[in-house]
């Protein structure tokens, strides 16, 4: 590559010298030199010539001299570096150069040995910042592409050069979101193409949303259902809390969304949300060739069967008790024991709830209710009749009374 300099210097022998002292490396291609006569003409020569990678200048010039074009230098975008060669080598006019930018100092008369030297070394620390600066535009450009696609954490990890240490397939302990909309399939059946074309990427783009504004990592978008991690690729520590926070939210935007299209005459489902925090094998299953960062185990399939135990219960949302432990201050209510398909011990599952839900006083009597139940007290009926007399729109305590109602003992709820 041919490295541009540009020489200002009124001088009108030192043209002459700079091409004979460097006929070698102009002949090669290495070096192209054009010259100046002063700063003024250095300014235009540049607005010709932008390719110029370094300036070489006097200060004392005719016009605008070299102390002043050194300054207006350093106002433009595409900053050049910048070596003096003067006579006025007081230390006045050095600290000047150098704190207007200058990268190096020399003196006149000229060793063009030195002057040699500086230059290979000016051009050295231009290549470094050059390629520096590429490899910043490339990241930078490569994390905005990624980032339409991954969450904002996940797709700094991939753009950043280096070790890809965290991709690596592993055992790593997660919280996991699983989102699904009820009647999606008849929706695709009637809708026309082009409305559910706009439903779809709104509602997916909207919930990706809300899952980047919470930190998470959304590991897989299937038709109408997403799965969500937290707790991975980077370490959290409140990744319990992060996962229930964001599927209230991710909730509360869905049944905005819901109403909204309702209005257009649109029926769109409720969207069931299951979240379950555990080990889980998380990494990178795309091999070589396809990048597909996502998690297997237990836990990932708990979480997707408690978002299907929503339907049975009628709420929306649907969490485990380990992931509502760890999560600290939980604020919520009791759902059961479920016993799951395949699993021998139950899993106790919860519905979380807003802080206005939690303190009300219907909460507290249904945990009263739930703790009747629990204990196979004869009064639990009664209990929830109640709730549903004056809380009829409340799916969970109507879904215990008829269990109630068909002789159903305790907490123990079967879903398969």
């Amino acid at each position: 590559m041919t490295a541009s300099i540009l020489v200002v210097d009124d001088e009108p022998d030192l043209e002459v010298l700079v091409l004979q002292r460097f006929r070698k490396q102009i002949r090669e291609g290495s070096i192209n030199f054009v010259f100046a006569r002063d700063g003024l003409e250095a300014l235009h020569s540049i607005e010709r010539h932008p390719q110029v990678d370094l300036v070489i200048m006097d200060i004392n010039m005719p016009r605008m001299d070299g102390l002043s074009l050194l300054a207006r230098l350093q106002e433009r975008e595409d900053k050049k570096s910048v070596i003096i060669v003067s006579a006025y080598s007081d230390m006045s006019n050095i600290r000047t150069a150098m704190n207007r930018g200058a990268f190096d100092f020399l003196t006149k008369p000229i060793d063009f040995a030195d002057l040699e030297a500086t230059i290979r070394k000016t051009l050295h620390h231009i290549a470094v910042l050059r390629e520096a600066r590429q490899r910043q535009a490339e990241a930078e450009r490569a994390h905005a592409s990624l980032s339409r696609y991954f969450s904002p954490e996940l797709a700094k990890r991939l753009a950043a050069d280096g070790d890809d240490d965290d991709m690596q397939v592993r055992w790593r302990d997660i919280a996991v979101i699983f989102t699904d909309i009820t009647g999606f399939t008849s929706l695709v059946e009637t809708a026309a193409p082009e409305v559910l074309a706009e439903l779809l990427n709104e509602y997916v783009g909207g919930l990706t949303d809300v899952v980047f504004a919470h930190d998470g990592t959304v590991a897989k978008v299937i038709g109408d259902a997403i799965q969500v991690l937290f707790n991975a690729p980077g370490d959290q520590d409140d990744y319990a809390m992060r996962a229930i926070v964001c599927a209230q939210e991710l909730d509360k935007w869905a049944e905005e969304f819901r109403i909204r299209w309702k209005r257009k005459g649109v029926e769109f489902g409720a969207t069931r949300i299951g979240v379950h925090a555990g080990p889980a094998l998380v990494g990178n299953f795309g091999g070589d060739r396809f990048f597909d960062f996502t998690a297997y185990g237990d836990t990932v399939n708990t979480a997707a069967r408690l978002e299907a135990a929503n339907k049975t219960f009628g709420t929306r949302i649907c969490v485990s008790d380990a992931v509502a432990s760890g999560a600290g201050d939980f604020r919520g209510r009791p759902v059961g024991d479920l016993v799951l398909r395949g699993r021998s011990e139950p899993l106790r599952a919860h519905e979380p709830l807003s802080a206005a839900a939690f303190s009300a006083p219907a909460t507290a009597r249904y945990v009263e209710a739930f703790s009747k139940l629990k204990t196979h007290c004869a009064s639990a009926m009664p209990a929830f009749a109640a709730l549903v007399g004056v809380h009829a729109d409340d799916p969970l305590a109507s879904y215990h009374l008829r269990r109630l109602l068909n002789g159903a003992n305790g907490i123990r709820i079967e879903v398969r």
